[in-house]
């Protein structure tokens, strides 16, 4: 039976040691062979991924290329530029891969504007660094000049820091889903989308970045997907990871990672989020299920030789 699945795919999964267009589309048609198995199998593929080191990289050429006559753009443009480029990237990589497949189906990316609270707490406390690294003096000065928030970041030097809001809707998501239900293989929400505030106008960008993970749980929420498939390096989550008595998780509860939460069983910044998203997901679907695995593992999930954590309520 097709299942409407959504895959949240990673920024530094694109992004390898030679950071040119040519070797992150190469890292795109490898990716695009593991996700046209999901076609394959007759379901409905809506692709969501991340742009951390594409953005960080972007936001470092305008700061180089920052002068009166040519001002570096905001965050939100940036985010909006990546969704561009890797959209881009992806699109074609897929297309080709479905076309050796012998697959007739369209594929499009889609600029995603994602809604957040201009009240978040988030926008109090700024903690997501961003761009290029600075001296101290340089943070600064940047300071004094109006252009945001500066801190250490563990001695490497000083970065910008902007808020990582939680996303509220999506803008675009029916159109997302006409195109899925019209068999369409969709790419939106990339970069955890543009960060956007509702106004009496319309929608604002606002400097954040909201993490690609809890936009993706939103994402499948509102498209009442089957399936949130969130990829990462490893296979399984596990508890206790790297001591004598590890264990993977496979088939998981809602309350039973909420029991792990709370005694810190995952890395802030690492799993945590992750696992958080699928709690998310789980939670206010009507019978979704999240899955944590590897790109590897994650087209054999509906053929049963793969190893994953599914999360169910």
């Amino acid at each position: 039976m097709s299942k409407k699945v959504v895959i949240a795919l990673g920024g530094n999964a694109i992004l390898t040691d030679v950071p040119t267009a040519d070797a992150q589309k190469e890292s795109l048609r490898e990716t695009s062979q593991h996700l046209v198995n999901f076609v394959k199998e007759g379901h409905q593929l809506i692709i969501t991924h991340g742009n951390g080191p594409q953005v960080g990289n972007l936001l470092l050429q305008q700061k180089a290329a920052d002068s009166e006559k040519n001002p570096a753009l905001p965050v939100d443009s940036c985010v909006a530029m990546t969704q561009g480029s890797i959209g881009f990237w992806l699109q074609n990589a897929m297309r080709q891969a479905l076309n050796e497949q012998h697959i007739e189906k369209q594929v499009v990316s889609l600029v995603t504007q994602v809604v957040v609270d201009g009240n978040d707490p988030a926008f109090k406390k700024p903690t997501k660094p961003i761009g290029p690294f600075l001296s101290e003096e340089e943070a600064k000065e940047e300071m004094e000049k109006g252009n945001g928030v500066f801190m250490e970041d563990a001695g490497r030097g000083w970065r910008k820091v902007v808020p990582s809001p939680k996303p509220q809707s999506i803008v675009e998501y029916p159109v997302v889903e006409s195109l899925t239900n019209a068999d369409v293989v969709t790419i939106s929400a990339g970069g955890g989308g543009i960060p956007v505030v509702a106004s009496e106008g319309g929608y604002q960008g606002v400097e954040a970045v909201i993490d690609k993970d809890f936009a993706a749980a939103k994402l499948a929420e509102l498209v009442d997907a089957d399936y949130l498939i969130i990829l990462t390096g490893v296979n399984n989550v596990f508890i206790n990871w790297n001591k004598p008595d590890q264990k993977k998780l496979e088939e998981v509860t809602v309350a039973e990672l909420k029991q792990y939460i709370a005694e810190e069983q995952f890395a802030p910044g690492s799993m945590l989020p992750k696992v958080e998203a699928a709690i998310n997901f789980v939670e206010n679907s009507k019978n979704g299920k999240a899955i944590i695995t590897s790109l590897e593992n994650a087209d054999k999930l509906f053929i049963g030789t793969g190893e994953v954590t599914t999360v169910v309520k």
